[in-house]
């Protein structure tokens, strides 16, 4: 159980700008931060360093590192399985090789299984409909979903606990988030967003993940720190 005064949530840190957008909106509404990041067989692992970062800058009250490999499953080029596309047009429809099968549902099954434990209903998790790559897994009815499956699923909702997951990037463009970011004035020079990076963690600049960010940075107006 949590023993600050003020009401704690359970956030997922992967290191993204998003997550470290979203948990440090948590932080600003509030909320005392029990910061969880998986390792889950992905093929850019820097970003668990770069979680490391933001999760000091947030100061967080714990930050918790579990694994469970994806990876062993296959199904993604972002664990392994495949080769990560790059120069895919942004408007381009289809669910890309980057999906990994039920990551949030199994991430955000984690973060439900350490709140309950520490007597929290609130989870954050910075996952976003609009400036997107096509994951169903990030679609408001699917959180949706997933809230009522934890009311159903735990003692704690059982016993009248309500879990809510919170996404407040959810119907945000990436220049909003990181206009947000900015306004919060979070240093997105910690954060790691590349698919693909090389040996010493430098964007490839053409994956998926590297063109949202880009252009979420042109059109906020504003320079990326890790283009400097």
């Amino acid at each position: 159980m949590t023993d600050s005064a003020q009401p704690s949530a359970v956030v997922l840190l992967s290191g993204g700008l998003d997550s470290y957008t979203a948990a440090a909106i948590a932080r600003a509404d509030g909320f005392t931060l029990y910061a969880l990041t998986v390792r889950y067989g992905q093929v850019h692992a820097c970003e668990l360093e770069a979680a490391r970062r933001v999760a000091r800058d947030l100061d967080v009250a714990r930050h918790l590192e579990i694994e469970v490999d994806l990876a062993a499953f296959g199904g993604s080029s972002l664990t392994g399985d495949g080769t990560v596309e790059q120069d895919r047009p942004p408007e381009r429809a289809g669910i890309p090789s980057t999906y990994v099968p039920a990551r949030n549902t199994v991430l955000l099954s984690l973060a439900l299984g350490w709140a309950e434990v520490l007597g929290v209903a609130d989870l954050f998790i910075g996952v976003n409909a609009l400036d997107y790559s096509g994951y169903p897994d990030c679609r408001p009815e699917y959180l949706e979903a997933f809230e009522r499956t934890a009311r159903l699923a735990t003692r704690a909702g059982v016993e009248g606990a309500r879990f809510r997951v919170h996404a407040p990037l959810i119907d945000w463009t990436k220049a909003q988030i990181i206009a947000r970011g900015a306004s919060l004035a979070l240093d997105y020079g910690l954060t790691h967003s590349c698919y693909v990076p090389a040996p010493d963690g430098r964007a490839c600049g053409r994956c998926d993940s590297c063109q949202l960010r880009a252009r979420g940075f042109a059109e906020a107006g504003l320079t990326d720190p890790l283009s400097r």
